[in-house]
């Protein structure tokens, strides 16, 4: 009974904040405004040579307000999945945090952590696990224009409706005709 009640209150809780949607899938495959942070072995702390791709990430999210970015923190094998999960999610989040704290919007920020198995980036770079790619994505284009609301079709002519009365003999218009003589 006490789950039913908190599975209610949760339900009927506002969500504390709507964060747009961000769609990350296929962002490793863009090529431009792509920027790689480098990590420690084994570290989730943010070193001095992130300055500069930071910096990088924030001129180009600042010049176009419509912009978001994809936090794509990676892992090798390291200490198994587990870790190597967790460690690309800290590195990522990290990431985002510093973002933050340079004046991007949270909202304007998805991070996400990418493990060796399904990311054809951490396999190709070398060392795998010390890199976090933030990829600023392009300007979503302007919503489109509502479809045009179809006018009603217009309304059949009216027919008359079938008279029951029998259609009265059409009047003569003069005399009948002139007989024949046989």
């Amino acid at each position: 009974m006490k789950r039913l009640a908190l599975f209610l209150a949760l339900l009927t809780t506002p969500a504390m904040a709507e964060v747009a949607a961000i769609n990350c899938v296929g962002a490793l495959q863009l090529e431009d405004d792509v920027y790689s942070i480098p990590f420690a072995r084994g570290s989730a702390r943010i070193g001095d040579a992130a300055r500069s791709p930071l910096a990088a990430v924030v001129e180009a999210l600042a010049a176009d307000r419509s912009r978001v970015a994809c936090v794509l923190g990676h892992a090798g094998q390291e200490g198994g999945a587990t870790t190597s999960i967790r460690l690309a999610a800290e590195r990522a989040r990290a990431v985002a945090t510093a973002l933050a704290g340079l004046g991007v919007s949270r909202d304007r920020l998805r991070t996400e952590a990418r493990s060796a198995q399904f990311s054809p980036r951490v396999r190709a770079e070398t060392p795998p696990s010390r890199t976090v790619t933030v990829v600023v994505l392009p300007a979503a284009g302007p919503e489109p224009a509502p479809a045009p609301t179809p006018a009603p079709a217009p309304a059949p002519a009216a027919t008359p409706a079938p008279s029951l009365a029998p259609e009265p003999a059409p009047a003569p218009d003069a005399a009948p005709p002139p007989a024949r003589a046989p």
